[in-house]
């Protein structure tokens, strides 16, 4: 997709305010399964030994279906019943959705278990308050407020920017299957945290450690010609005054446009990838990683005077605007939530048949029917988000 021109959306002067705290295709080289880490006997964490601690949120403020396996991040891994696993910084956390409806969370490993919770928190971005965000959209769209009988929970994570960034380069053109593999592998470059459910977790590779990736070892595991554009992006990064780090963490503090631009400076990132980072890492609440999947969204209930053009740049920009203006300066989160009910999973919910079944049942099933289609021979179809 060719860059787009111009200004990005900017929020309306009354946009919904609810608290905000401040703060695959088959491969043609198949990836590689070996462990890239000192560390050769991972700590095995049992799930009987697990003690529970509650978040004191219900699944209207999260619901971890409708999160975390939804293509935001590629590193949770499902590792029991309603159990999500993956780390955070250098913590090693399982959130699980418990029987009351609320949601629990244990360390795995942490260094300090206070700055843990702290760091979770952050990460799920519990300092915005879903309901009021939901009530809003409720009140301004009937399509909304349809979906969110069923999809209540779902939650914009703000992630780690250097993982978000190499996270969302690989997912160009690309479906979630392959796309999981590569950062797992790129994420065996970093200190093993642990083993869960049989999955290795890893702390995420430093901007240093990153650097010692070569192009050609990138290429060996599968990675194609975006092996070219992580090498390209890393050297970018370490080129930045104050490091890539700081660089990309200023952006949170910058306008949407601003960031845009910045982040479209790196190889391998044009507009979707860029608002992708920009949502789920950066705190522009409003981007709106506009490709086919979310047009094809916004011409059925936001912009339907749309249907029938051509996705070209321009397009792309009104469906941006056409977004914020509906929802305010956290369309972004309406438009992940719209996202979600158009995956095929998430349909099964939303059919009127079901509409009298009990939520957590039919959850559930759509549940069945994602791991089973995830653990079939990967089609040709990309599933671009």
């Amino acid at each position: 997709m060719k860059r787009l021109k111009g200004s990005m959306p900017t929020p309306p002067t009354t946009p919904p305010s609810p608290r905000h705290r401040r703060s695959l295709t088959k491969t043609p080289n198949p990836i590689s399964s070996k462990r890239c880490n000192i560390l050769k006997n991972p700590q095995l964490f049992p799930e009987l030994a697990i003690n529970w601690k509650p978040l004191n949120i219900d699944k209207t403020e999260l619901y971890l279906p409708l999160t975390f396996p939804t293509g935001q991040t590629f590193r949770w891994k499902k590792t029991g019943p309603s159990q999500y696993t993956g780390p955070i910084g250098s913590h090693l956390v399982s959130l699980k959705q418990l029987d009351d409806d609320g949601v629990g969370y244990h360390c795995h490993f942490t260094e300090n278990e206070d700055i843990a919770r702290i760091d979770l928190s952050d990460f799920l971005n519990l300092g915005i308050s879903l309901k009021e965000m939901w009530d809003e959209f409720r009140a301004s769209d009937e399509r909304f407020a349809q979906l969110a009988l069923y999809l209540e929970g779902a939650r914009v994570l703000r992630q780690d920017p250097l993982e978000c960034l190499i996270q969302f380069i690989c997912s160009s053109n690309n479906h979630i299957q392959r796309i999981t593999k590569m950062v797992d592998f790129i994420s065996s470059k970093g200190r093993l945290l642990g083993n869960v459910g049989g999955f290795d977790f890893f702390e995420f590779p430093t901007l240093e450690r990153l650097a010692l990736v070569t192009e050609g070892e990138l290429r060996e595991a599968g990675f194609g010609y975006r092996a070219k554009y992580i090498v390209g992006t890393v050297a970018a990064l370490q080129s930045k005054p104050g490091g890539g780090v700081e660089w990309l963490a200023s952006f949170r503090k910058m306008d949407l446009q601003t960031a845009i631009n910045g982040l479209s400076s790196l190889p391998g990132v044009g507009p979707k990838v860029a608002a992708c980072i920009a949502l789920f890492s950066l705190d522009q609440h409003h981007a709106i990683p506009v490709d086919t999947h979310v047009w094809q969204i916004a011409t059925k209930y936001v912009v339907p005077e749309l249907a029938g053009a051509r996705l070209t740049p321009k397009i792309c920009h009104l469906v941006a605007d056409a977004f914020v203006s509906k929802y305010g300066k956290y369309a972004g989160w309406a438009q992940t939530l719209l996202f979600i009910s158009e995956l095929p999973a998430q349909k099964a919910i939303l059919l009127p048949s079901t509409e009298s079944s009990n939520r957590a049942t039919v959850q559930a099933e759509a549940e069945t029917v994602m791991e089973a289609k995830a653990n079939l021979k990967p089609q040709k179809k990309k599933l671009c988000r």
